[in-house]
Protein backbone atom coordinates (compact mmCIF):
# COMPACT_ATOMS: atom_id res chain seq x y z
CA UNK A 1 0.00 0.00 0.00
CA UNK A 2 1.35 3.42 -0.94
CA UNK A 3 1.33 6.26 1.54
CA UNK A 4 -1.21 9.03 0.90
CA UNK A 5 0.44 12.33 1.85
CA UNK A 6 -1.66 15.35 2.75
CA UNK A 7 -0.70 18.91 3.57
CA UNK A 8 -0.22 19.06 7.35
CA UNK A 9 0.39 22.80 7.79
CA UNK A 10 -1.42 25.38 5.65
CA UNK A 11 1.26 28.08 5.39
CA UNK A 12 4.32 25.81 5.25
CA UNK A 13 5.43 23.03 2.95
CA UNK A 14 4.87 20.12 5.33
CA UNK A 15 3.06 16.91 4.37
CA UNK A 16 2.28 13.86 6.47
CA UNK A 17 1.05 10.31 6.01
CA UNK A 18 0.46 7.34 8.30
CA UNK A 19 0.50 3.61 7.83
CA UNK A 20 -0.75 1.17 10.46
CA UNK A 21 2.51 1.37 12.41
CA UNK A 22 4.50 4.39 11.17
CA UNK A 23 4.22 8.13 10.67
CA UNK A 24 5.98 9.85 7.75
CA UNK A 25 6.63 13.56 7.16
CA UNK A 26 8.04 15.43 4.17
CA UNK A 27 9.10 19.05 4.64
CA UNK A 28 10.73 21.57 2.36
CA UNK A 29 13.92 23.20 3.63
CA UNK A 30 16.01 26.05 2.28
CA UNK A 31 19.08 27.91 3.52
CA UNK A 32 17.11 31.17 3.52
CA UNK A 33 13.47 32.03 3.23
CA UNK A 34 10.36 30.99 5.14
CA UNK A 35 10.00 27.64 6.84
CA UNK A 36 12.64 25.16 7.94
CA UNK A 37 16.31 26.02 7.46
CA UNK A 38 18.71 23.53 5.96
CA UNK A 39 20.03 22.30 2.66
CA UNK A 40 17.69 23.08 -0.22
CA UNK A 41 15.21 20.27 -0.88
CA UNK A 42 12.55 17.95 0.47
CA UNK A 43 13.44 16.11 3.67
CA UNK A 44 11.62 12.85 4.40
CA UNK A 45 11.49 11.26 7.85
CA UNK A 46 9.61 8.54 9.74
CA UNK A 47 8.94 7.30 13.25
CA UNK A 48 6.94 4.47 14.84
CA UNK A 49 3.43 5.57 15.83
CA UNK A 50 3.48 3.75 19.16
CA UNK A 51 6.67 5.35 20.50
CA UNK A 52 7.40 8.86 21.73
CA UNK A 53 10.72 9.39 20.05
CA UNK A 54 12.16 11.70 17.45
CA UNK A 55 11.87 11.16 13.73
CA UNK A 56 14.53 9.40 11.68
CA UNK A 57 15.63 11.09 8.46
CA UNK A 58 15.38 8.89 5.37
CA UNK A 59 18.68 8.26 3.62
CA UNK A 60 19.13 10.54 0.62
CA UNK A 61 17.36 13.56 2.12
CA UNK A 62 17.11 16.27 1.00
CA UNK A 63 15.58 15.25 -2.31
CA UNK A 64 15.24 17.57 -5.30
CA UNK A 65 11.52 16.88 -5.81
CA UNK A 66 8.53 15.99 -3.68
CA UNK A 67 8.00 12.87 -5.82
CA UNK A 68 11.50 11.61 -4.96
CA UNK A 69 10.85 12.15 -1.25
CA UNK A 70 7.49 10.39 -1.55
CA UNK A 71 9.06 7.41 -3.36
CA UNK A 72 11.79 7.17 -0.71
CA UNK A 73 9.13 7.19 2.02
CA UNK A 74 7.24 4.36 0.33
CA UNK A 75 10.46 2.39 -0.11
CA UNK A 76 11.21 2.85 3.61
CA UNK A 77 7.70 1.73 4.54
CA UNK A 78 8.12 -1.44 2.46
CA UNK A 79 11.48 -2.10 4.16
CA UNK A 80 10.03 -1.53 7.65
CA UNK A 81 7.08 -3.82 6.93
CA UNK A 82 9.39 -6.55 5.57
CA UNK A 83 11.62 -6.28 8.65
CA UNK A 84 8.61 -6.35 10.96
CA UNK A 85 7.25 -9.45 9.23
CA UNK A 86 10.65 -11.16 9.50
CA UNK A 87 10.79 -10.53 13.25
CA UNK A 88 7.28 -11.96 13.71
CA UNK A 89 8.15 -15.08 11.74
CA UNK A 90 11.32 -15.69 13.77
CA UNK A 91 9.47 -15.36 17.10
Amino acid sequence: MRLQFHRAVVNMEIWSANSDDYSFVISFESPSGPGFRGRLGYVASWRPLDQSRGAIKILGSPFQTFAEAEDASNTMLNYLNDESNSVRLES
